[in-house]
């Protein structure tokens, strides 16, 4: 019996420390890996990283990290997953919280009465209305973050989903660096 629980002690121990193991020496586990099975084989990394690529060519990183390469102008683009809906939108350190046009907000089960459209705002497009909402979970690969505030716009002051900082603002960190934007929770 007390050689059972050593032999379940050594084996907890050990499957204990890997994590931590192989985030110190990612790079070594990555080529043996490579140089034993083969690195033409996508399936294997993402088995073995926990990585996958996104629409963007981003990688979604192992952990709560995620990784977005910007696109030709520049630009952060994701794919976002807003109460569960996938919604691609760009990321904007410029505004302050996340804005929504009205057919994104219906599509994720928000639908602001007209009455609520009293907040004057300054956009890139100029002065309009727009109604301040709560998205119950916003995601993007194993980030995710409850309850963020938002605002929703009418379709002709938005054409699509900017992803500011009453997001941004919750993380852990975000920084760019080569062209890389680096979200982290």
């Amino acid at each position: 019996m007390l050689r059972k629980f050593i032999i379940f002690a050594v084996c907890a121990a050990t499957s204990a420390s890997l994590p931590a193991l192989y985030q110190k020496h990612q790079d070594a586990v990555l080529g043996f890996v490579r140089q034993q099975f083969g690195a033409d084989k996508p399936s294997l990394q993402t088995a073995v990283t926990g990585e996958t690529k996104g629409a963007t060519g981003g990688a979604l990183l192992t952990g709560r990290k995620v990784q977005l390469n910007a696109d030709g102008r520049g630009h952060f683009i994701g794919d976002f997953r807003l109460n569960g809906r996938t919604v691609p939108a760009l990321i904007d350190t410029g505004a302050t919280v996340v804005a929504l046009n009205r057919s994104t907000a219906r599509r994720i089960g928000i639908s602001p009465p007209q009455a609520d459209f009293v907040h004057e705002i300054s956009t890139a497009n100029g002065r309009t209305r727009a109604a301040t909402v709560t998205i119950d979970r916003l995601q993007i690969g194993r980030i995710t973050v409850d309850k963020v505030q938002a605002v929703v716009l009418d379709d002709s002051a938005l054409s699509g989903t900017l992803i500011g900082m009453s997001f941004l603002n919750r993380l852990g960190k975000y920084q760019v660096e080569n062209g890389r934007l680096l979200l982290e929770q």
